[in-house]
């Protein structure tokens, strides 16, 4: 693993089953295992296991849905005035709708902050380079004092959300471990760690980049090339994914094959148009 990006990606504490410089690591992506956040499947045992009971995907996720609405009274809504309705607005729903509208805002800060308490991933781009950039090290913590603020344990439902979608992506994708995924940039150098060596996979040379502590991808190649003048293509281990189109109902969020991926190091294979 390179030292620099061990010592700027990850911190030393986090909340699930492997240590940060292990997810981070570009060996953990070409040999995947599970990722398990602590007290989760334990706390909310009946829920899974309901789940595990049903064949429709959609059904699933609108049982998921129902779940945290009422765990975290997000219902409570067209009953009450005040700090229900705003706790429906800013729900983990808000946030991944804030994500799509704007990644360097309240709901990227908050998300990237959640990514960072539960797998220790240190948040390296908002609105700038963190490492270096003082404004955007600013922007970033007040961003994230502004959206936690106006959520009720937001960390919580997202912990919920994760562990979901990796039920849902192993019943989904029985066998697999990786998922091939792409993502468009316009500033491949900023990423960059180093050229060369062999691909996942093998084949034409790779390049080895540092991804944010989450970052958009898609699973349609030509969508990619609306964001970026270059092309990634990536094998995602299915572990490193946190959310993708499809999961949740479509009433409550639409899109069209984004997938958000946990960072660290990745061997990516650039695409020529």
């Amino acid at each position: 693993m390179n030292p620099k990006l061990s010592e700027e990606s990850h911190s030393l504490y986090n909340h699930c089953n492997l240590p940060p410089w292990v997810i981070a690591s570009r060996g953990f992506q070409e040999d995947p295992c599970p990722l398990e956040l602590e007290g989760v499947k334990a706390t909310d045992r009946r829920l899974f296991e309901r789940l595990a009971l049903l064949e429709e995907p959609a059904e699933r996720g609108q049982v998921f849905h129902d779940y945290v609405s009422v765990k975290f009274r997000l219902h409570e809504w067209s009953e009450h005035a005040g700090l229900a309705r705003s706790s429906l607005r800013h729900s983990y729903i808000s946030f991944l709708h804030g994500w799509g509208a704007d990644n360097n805002g309240h709901s990227g800060a908050v998300l990237k902050a959640w990514v960072e308490s539960r797998f220790g991933l240190k948040a390296t781009y908002h609105g700038g380079r963190l490492a270096s950039d003082v404004a955007a090290q600013e922007r970033y913590w007040g961003d994230r004092m502004k959206g936690a603020a106006r959520t009720v344990a937001v960390s919580m439902q997202l912990d919920l959300l994760y562990t979901f979608c990796q039920e849902e992506l192993r019943r989904r994708h029985p066998g697999k471990r990786w998922l091939t995924l792409y993502r468009g940039t316009h500033d491949s150098e900023a990423y960059a760690v180093q050229a060369g060596g062999e691909g996942a996979g093998g084949g034409r040379t790779a390049t080895l980049v540092a991804l944010n502590n989450l970052s958009s991808f898609t699973s349609d190649r030509e969508i990619a090339w609306e964001f970026g003048s270059l092309v990634w293509q990536v094998r995602v281990p299915l572990e490193k994914i946190v959310f993708f189109s499809g999961l949740l109902p479509s009433h409550l969020l639409d899109g069209e094959g984004e997938y958000l991926v946990l960072g660290g190091e990745y061997a990516v294979k650039p695409l020529l148009y």
